[in-house]
């Protein structure tokens, strides 16, 4: 059995968290957003209150930050292509990937499915925390962050594998 890293361990502790429709907003995803705030430039993280603005980015640097790794503290799914190291797509890795010209999603990799697609764990995914089948096409890069010790087993292959083909999401959100 392989053992998650530290923040993997948390990120899977929010799965099924949902956004909530309306003016009321789901309390562990603010908490994130305000974890995932830091200190940056001293403003808010983009201001965002709500559950329902684009929320992956903040997801991941909130549960980075409650493991205490310093995040990319942004909104922005892209910022993580230049934060940490680069890495293969390991058990943990934060992955990048592309969606549309500028924007990106960011989670992170718990595996492979039986068709070859990537397995992560993220924010934002159908308006939740779930795990997700994504074409490895999408990938612009993965990340691990500076001061930790690389994954155990690296690369590609090495991830556990999900049983059966799953639907490949085309549309974070």
């Amino acid at each position: 059995m392989r053992k998650d890293p530290p923040w993997l361990a948390i990120a899977r502790r929010f799965e099924g968290v949902a956004e909530i429709k309306g003016p009321h907003h789901h309390t562990a995803i603010i908490d994130l957003l305000d974890m995932a705030d830091g200190v940056k430039d001293g403003n808010p993280l983009q201001g965002i209150r709500d559950d329902e603005t684009p929320w992956c980015a903040t997801f991941v640097s909130g549960v980075l930050e409650l493991a205490g790794v310093f995040s990319a503290r942004s909104a922005w799914a892209r910022s993580y292509l230049n934060w940490g190291v680069e890495c293969d797509a390991s058990l943990g890795a934060i992955a990048v990937l592309e969606r549309g010209e500028k924007s990106g999603h960011v989670a992170f990799v718990v595996g492979r499915d039986g068709n070859n697609n990537l397995m992560l764990l993220g924010g934002n995914q159908s308006d939740m925390v779930r795990i997700s089948a994504f074409d490895p096409q999408r990938l612009l890069g993965c990340r691990w962050p500076k001061f930790h010790p690389p994954p155990e087993t690296p690369g590609f292959l090495a991830l556990p594998t999900f049983v059966g083909g799953q639907q490949v999401s085309t549309n974070e959100a």
